[in-house]
């Protein structure tokens, strides 16, 4: 790794989109943290970051960021490094069975909307210090599909992953937006990507049962969406992270094709924004309490 390169980290980046990301960001100079689980994924994944850079710009971090303790851990590691040029908050996912992180909150919860922010306040001042700067926070047309109820952990009734995923993230998108205008003084842009449906390893895990009931008729179409390339699934997060166009942007979204696309934000509205803000701080307080 070099030290003049810019630096920049890359959650869930041993595979799928945050790989393609991650190897995009390498080809243009970029030196490059992958954070996963994996410490072989890890490996494969950094030496195919060096071999697309063509020199050492990849590195493997371990952090499992289904907890937020480990997450918060991870955080300060990383800022005690400095200067951050770019944040690319991939982590997340769709399950079909519920499940829970170690402080006992729904997972889709914890990887898509806590874990990301979590992160992202560890890294404010090592953002600052590099500004200008980004966050690129992955969004998904899931929000579409969201019970915007934020009342308790978790809305009422059955769960479906789409219904649960979709909510994490529209609950992510309203902070994205807010953090935008917070940090926007600091020289910190803060955008959303929705890379659009892709064929990566967590679709191929999903089942007809993430689906409510009415819309399981569209099944077969969901299925054929998410057979596009990861690669192509990539466009919108490096156009986020890199596109000089967007350079002074802050709290919009880049859609699938990569560019500027502000149909997810109709769903952000103050009310709403605001009911994240305290059922947040909830969540967290709860988690500390936990750990």
């Amino acid at each position: 790794m070099s030290e003049h390169a810019p630096r920049a980290v890359v959650t869930a980046g041993t595979g799928g989109i945050g790989l393609e990301t991650a190897l995009g960001l390498a080809r243009q100079g970029w030196d490059v943290t992958l954070v996963g689980r994996d410490a072989a994924r890890g490996e494969a994944a950094v030496s195919r970051v060096d071999g697309a850079a063509g020199r050492r710009a990849g590195r493997f971090v371990r952090a499992d960021l289904s907890s937020l303790a480990e997450t918060r851990r991870l955080g300060e590691r990383l800022a005690g490094e400095g200067g951050l040029g770019l944040l690319v908050n991939n982590v997340g996912g769709m399950w079909t069975e519920r499940w829970e992180g170690p402080e006992g909150i729904e997972g889709s919860v914890v990887l898509n909307h806590l874990s990301p922010y979590v992160l992202t306040e560890a890294l404010l001042d090592p953002l600052a210090a590099a500004a200008p700067s980004r966050v690129v926070n992955v969004t998904s047309g899931a929000v579409a599909a969201a019970q915007a109820v934020f009342d308790d952990a978790e809305p009422p009734g059955p769960h479906y992953g789409l219904a649960a995923t979709g909510r994490a993230k529209l609950a992510h998108l309203a902070h994205t937006v807010e953090l935008a205008a917070r940090l926007r003084p600091r020289g910190v842009s803060v955008l959303a990507a929705d890379p659009g449906a892709a064929a990566t390893a967590n679709a191929a895990e999903m089942t007809i049962d993430i689906l409510p009931p009415p819309m399981r008729p569209h099944w077969e179409l969901i299925l054929k969406g998410v057979s596009a390339p990861v690669a192509s699934a990539a466009r919108a997060p490096l156009a986020a992270a890199t596109d000089p166009a967007l350079e002074g942007r802050t709290g919009v979204v880049v859609g699938p094709e990569g560019t500027l696309d502000d149909t997810l934000l109709a769903f952000v509205t103050p009310e709403l924004t605001e009911a994240v803000r305290g059922w947040t701080a909830k969540l967290l307080a709860a988690a500390g309490r936990s750990s």
